[in-house]
């Protein structure tokens, strides 16, 4: 029988309070038709990793609550040199939201986003004037399942736990509450498939805790050239990939974010179901 490699995915604690465990069986089904052996680490405490082909953190969820705890996670994974996609380099790049000024210095549309490194009443006043928004969104700068986002309306003050914070103040995009927000998924740099998430209504935020609602997306050839765009400044060509982006009042599309770490990548809406992530990591080892 031909070897057949081993990949830990790094998964949540038994007491995460999300439920994982669906959107693990899909990628699983993917990897293991394309001739792998897959296994179960907690991130937290993932124990000797030494003996596997490849390291996946493919459900390292909850990272953002947990910073210190991640960051020496990556400092363990460089220091062993253990293989892991994507690369540390490219993980530890995509874990703070401060790529997005990188992005932008490149020219990259992304969502107009001013940093605050102790968010108070004056400082917000001042992200509102320089964005020419009154009606904002914060979130943490290392975040995760919109942990900390807060829609902020004109004139209202600075939501409790964001006071003394490092947040990034964006405006509330359009876009958001009226087509959704957008996601395009890469494997090995090719194109996938695509998404559009829409929130519950009276909400803004689209993940599914919160009543968000996602359906397959026929992406635009500008919304593929611009997922390329921001893929191409990351540290190292990511195996794989989510953006996301968003239309302004126009209409025209914006990065949000890349999701290079542990993004939910919707398989069941991909024409081969996953055949291209499985491909794209195996031929990773």
């Amino acid at each position: 029988m031909p070897y057949q490699p081993r990949v830990a995915i790094l998964v949540p604690a038994p007491d995460y309070y999300e439920k994982w465990q669906p959107a693990f069986a899909r990628k699983a089904a993917a990897l293991t038709g394309a001739g792998l052996v897959v296994e179960q680490r907690v991130w937290t405490d993932p124990g000797d990793l030494s003996g596997y082909d490849l390291i996946l953190p493919l459900f390292a969820w909850g990272y953002q609550r947990d910073v210190a705890v991640w960051y020496g996670l990556l400092d363990r994974l460089e220091a062993e040199d253990l293989p892991v996609v994507n690369p540390v380099a490219v993980l530890r790049w995509n874990s703070d939201k401060a790529y997005l000024a990188q992005l932008a210095a490149k020219n990259v549309a992304v969502v107009p986003t001013v940093e605050a490194t102790a968010l108070d009443e004056a400082s917000l006043a001042e992200a509102r004037a320089t964005l020419g928004a009154d009606e904002v969104v914060i979130k943490p700068a290392v975040s995760g399942g919109a942990d900390g986002t807060h829609r902020i309306a004109s004139g209202a003050p600075v939501p409790t736990d964001a006071i003394g914070q490092r947040r990034l103040v964006q405006p509330l995009m359009q876009g958001i509450l009226t087509t959704g927000e957008f996601s395009l998924f890469y494997f090995a740099g090719r194109f996938s498939h695509a998404i559009v998430k829409r929130p519950a209504s009276g909400d803004f935020r689209v993940q599914e805790q919160f009543g968000g609602r996602e359906e397959p997306w026929t992406a635009s050839v500008a919304a593929q050239a611009l997922a390329e765009a921001a893929l191409a400044a990351a540290p190292a060509p990511p195996v794989y990939a989510r953006v996301d982006m968003v239309g302004d009042a126009a209409g025209t599309l914006h990065i949000m974010e890349l999701e290079l770490i542990e993004p939910s990548l919707f398989l069941h809406h991909a024409p081969d179901k996953g055949a291209a992530f499985g491909s794209a990591i195996y031929a990773a080892i």
